[in-house]
């Protein structure tokens, strides 16, 4: 069996794509999923996401992390597929599309992409500098006065991700530096990955919620601009006056083609 596949990225965090609306892929196969992603000898990707048909939405997308297993959402991932969409002329300019997590709302202008995800039910403040909420995925926030472009930063991350409270189900591990009130640096070790990625989409939202409690922030709207190892995205959101709880997010870069290619399977 041959497949026709696409890889994009977004800033860094790259993805291989596949047009499955007729449902043939063999989604269950673990094991080709985790060798398609592989670097050395397959296309490489830190996940593989479908593009697959929903009855009520324009698509549906299914995420695997490279280990092979189905994943909890993925906010590049996200934005990648509705430029993926818009190349096979499923979608326009705007869509609303089903994730694991539910609907999601999305824009693309050339190749920004402005991705609604869905509401913080609860943000988790442990100390000063760290944080544990869900943004579609788990995450553990920390912030730290030391430059993180200078540490290992797979290490500490390992310890967090397989300590006795997050070991079964696993967490996202980010490292975050306050460079203002609305920006901020961020590293991120993913779960299913289990290395740094260049960028992580949920990542990215969790810390730039977690910066508004930091900083003391009284509710309200936020825009805050964030530095990946792949380059810059940027997160709106509003805190609810429960202080607790955000709502109306949106993750906004770029979505970039970089290659495609047909491989036997």
């Amino acid at each position: 069996m041959n497949i026709h596949f696409y890889k994009y990225q977004g800033t860094g965090n790259d993805f291989i794509m596949i047009d499955d609306r007729e449902k043939t892929f063999p989604a269950s196969d673990t094991g080709l999923i985790t060798r398609l992603c592989d670097r050395r000898f397959g296309i490489g990707a830190d996940g593989l996401i479908l593009l697959q048909p929903h009855p009520t939405s324009d698509f549906y997308m299914q995420y695997f992390n490279s280990d092979g297993r189905e994943s909890s959402m993925c906010g590049n991932g996200g934005r990648c597929i509705v430029a993926f969409a818009r190349y096979l002329k499923v979608i326009h300019h705007q869509t609303r599309f089903t994730a694991i997590d539910g609907l999601h709302e999305a824009t693309i202008n050339q190749e920004r992409v402005e991705l609604k995800m869905s509401d913080v039910q609860t943000i988790e403040r442990r100390s000063y500098n760290t944080f544990v909420l869900d943004t579609g995925s788990p995450h553990y926030v920390e912030f730290r006065n030391d430059d993180i472009d200078s540490i290992d930063i797979v290490t500490p991350a390992r310890t967090v991700r397989y300590n006795t409270e997050f070991k079964a189900n696993g967490i996202n591990v980010n490292f975050v530096n306050a460079l203002g009130p609305d920006s901020i640096h961020i590293r991120t070790y993913e779960r299913g990955v289990e290395d740094e990625t260049l960028s992580c989409g949920t990542g990215v939202t969790a810390a730039s919620i977690a910066l508004a409690l930091r900083n003391n922030d009284l509710p309200g709207s936020y825009t805050i601009h964030v530095r990946v190892m792949g380059g810059w995205l940027e997160v709106s959101y509003t805190i609810q006056p429960d202080t607790h709880s955000a709502t109306d997010i949106w993750l906004k870069g770029p979505a970039q083609f970089v290659f495609d290619g047909k491989m036997e399977i």
